[in-house]
């Protein structure tokens, strides 16, 4: 009886189109925007404002993109924030390069395995003073700035800062977050007095302010990096870590560092598809695009039965590596080349029936949430494709007092049994899951992207490509389309899939094709919220524009001049 109220309920929702219009799919929300001088796409548009202003001022993407994550951090505390992580990947428009930036935070120095072991834990807990990591957001904006910027950091920072002091309208999707959020974390100290000023969260349109954010923002624009990971901030930290009964510690703080790394790609159909390396999640889109190469997705057709099936199927196979063998790179050398190769995609491939849905799959043998994404782009070439995230919405719930920030708890992500490569250890970085992506073709720019949401992202980046490659979509359709989500198949934290896992699937597949994929053993359901959230921007060389989008699902904005 729930299986068929639950087919009822995605038939229903699946008759919903996005209102008419007089070009393009059916599901287009909207064009894309096209400009000359600058692009910016953020998940809220009063960042995304910032970012052009910057540009305007003389800025460039690099400038921008960190001046609109500060605002971020402020006016989107449900998915980002100083206290959490940041990776990007950087086209430099001087050099022609793409540049890859790791800024992931490392476990502390005084916690071990043997805690965990001795006092009962199964797994890391998602909150409180455990899964705390060392942030890395701050130390990565200055090194992104220290390597291409041209704008002072005190003028980056400052539309941050004013915007903390004087306040802001919280926008729709954020008020709701912010409201979940609350719900679990005011319990722990220091919560209430920044989120909950008059003992709730901001309602929509409500005017927020967060002076002690702009009070540290100011100290980091004054005293650079060493501000917030050496002397008191960091103390400040460090205490009330140490008095929440947690092991951050101000040593772990000052030897923080952020590593710039070579991005990875696969050519699919004649796109070079980029991500960066373990540990964070990115070449399981590259595992899954090498498999799907092998098929021809445009004659099964978008939204088919046969294309929905085949990509699941792929996924479950990427996913059963990135459990295994997705770690710190300092601590476990994951095989990269091999498992994004066309030999290791062909053998995986011969695994997928056509015909049924997989129950479970191995791991390959070798040869021997939540987040924001938001990207850039400048009037000199320049692109920006950058993640920022607490992990869990708004992290731990820790709380330091009088900085204005939470914590994060990405530490919950690493896996607490012995010789695992993604196993928990002290100075380590742990398994993450936020990506940055890009395109290139023929060694030029093409398109800067990202989906945010935990495991949906490489699912996501994998659709978004498809999309535009195989179904002829335009930027704003590939992320307008209905999206296939996955879940349930192992993990990098030592759960195992035995049953298939599930599908889910976005407003606007119709009826037929469930009732097919359901006949084909897929377990279906209904899913409100876990789609993830785009932001992209295309280089057209040939008119010599930039093309925008930004994601329906939530409150952003893409908008150049």
């Amino acid at each position: 009886m729930k299986k068929l109220l639950i087919i009822a309920l995605i038939f229903c929702a699946a008759a919903l189109q996005a209102q008419d219009r007089i070009t393009g799919k059916k599901f287009a929300t909207r064009s894309e925007v096209i400009a000359q001088n600058g692009m910016a796409a953020t998940s809220q548009p009063l960042a995304t404002q910032v970012a052009l202003d910057i540009l305007k001022k003389g800025g460039n993407a690099i400038d921008a993109a960190i001046a609109a994550n500060a605002v971020l951090g402020l006016v989107e505390p449900t998915g980002n924030g100083i206290g959490g992580d940041l990776f990007a990947i950087v086209w430099d428009a001087k050099t022609q390069k793409l540049h890859g930036l790791n800024a992931s935070g490392r476990s502390p120095y005084g916690l071990t395995l043997d805690y965990f072991k001795d006092n009962g834990y199964q797994k890391i807990p998602s909150y409180g003073p455990l899964p705390v990591s060392v942030p890395g957001a701050v130390d990565g904006w200055y090194e992104l700035h220290g390597k291409f910027g041209n704008m002072d950091m005190k003028d980056i920072l400052q539309p941050a800062i004013d915007y903390a002091n004087n306040g802001f309208p919280v926008s729709e999707l954020i008020a709701w977050y912010m409201e979940r959020g609350a719900a679990n974390l005011k319990r722990f100290p220091g919560f209430k007095e920044v989120y909950m000023p008059n003992g709730k969260t901001p309602a929509k349109g409500e005017i927020f302010k967060n002076p002690a954010l702009a009070n540290t923002l100011s100290k980091i624009a004054a005293g650079g990096r060493d501000a917030f990971y050496k002397g008191d901030i960091a103390k400040t930290i460090a205490g009330y870590m140490e008095q929440m009964g947690g092991f951050l510690s101000e040593k772990d703080l000052a030897d923080h560092t952020s590593e710039w790394v070579e991005p990875v790609s696969v050519n699919y159909r004649g796109y070079d598809v980029w991500e960066l390396p373990p540990n964070g999640q990115g070449i399981a889109a590259l595992q899954q695009l090498k498999i799907l190469e092998g098929y021809d997705l445009k004659s099964m057709g978008f939204g088919s039965a046969e294309y929905i099936h085949t990509f699941t199927e792929a996924k479950k196979l990427a996913f059963e590596d990135r459990a295994k063998f997705y770690a710190d790179m300092d601590f476990y050398k994951t095989p990269i080349e091999w498992l994004i190769s066309d030999e290791y995609a062909a053998e995986r491939r011969k695994l997928i029936n056509p015909n049924r849905a997989a129950r479970s799959v191995p791991a390959g043998q070798l040869k021997d949430g939540d987040t924001i994404y938001m990207t850039v782009a400048d009037k000199d070439g320049n692109m920006v494709s950058l993640i920022q995230s607490n992990f869990r919405g708004m992290g731990s719930g820790m709380t330091p007092p009088g900085l204005g920030f939470i914590l994060q708890d990405r530490g919950e992500l690493f896996s607490l049994e012995e010789g695992h490569a993604n196993v928990y250890e002290p100075h380590k970085r742990p398994f993450h899951t936020i990506i940055p992506a890009f395109i290139t073709k023929d060694g030029e720019p093409f398109v800067s992207f990202g989906l945010m949401g935990g495991a949906t992202q490489p699912q996501g980046h994998a659709q978004i490509v498809v999309n535009m490659v195989d179904f002829g979509m335009n930027l704003q359709e590939a992320g307008d389309a209905p999206r296939i989500l996955h879940s349930g198949s192992s993990q990098p934290t030592g759960e195992v899939m035995t049953d298939g896992g599930t599908l889910q699937l976005e407003s606007g597949i119709d009826y037929e094709v469930i009732r097919k994929l359901v006949l084909m053993g897929h377990k279906i359901s209904w899913n409100v919220g876990s789609y993830g959230g785009y932001q992209a921007i295309l280089w057209d060389k040939l008119n010599k524009v930039y093309y925008g989008a930004s994601e329906s699902r939530k409150d952003g904005q893409a908008a150049g001049y």
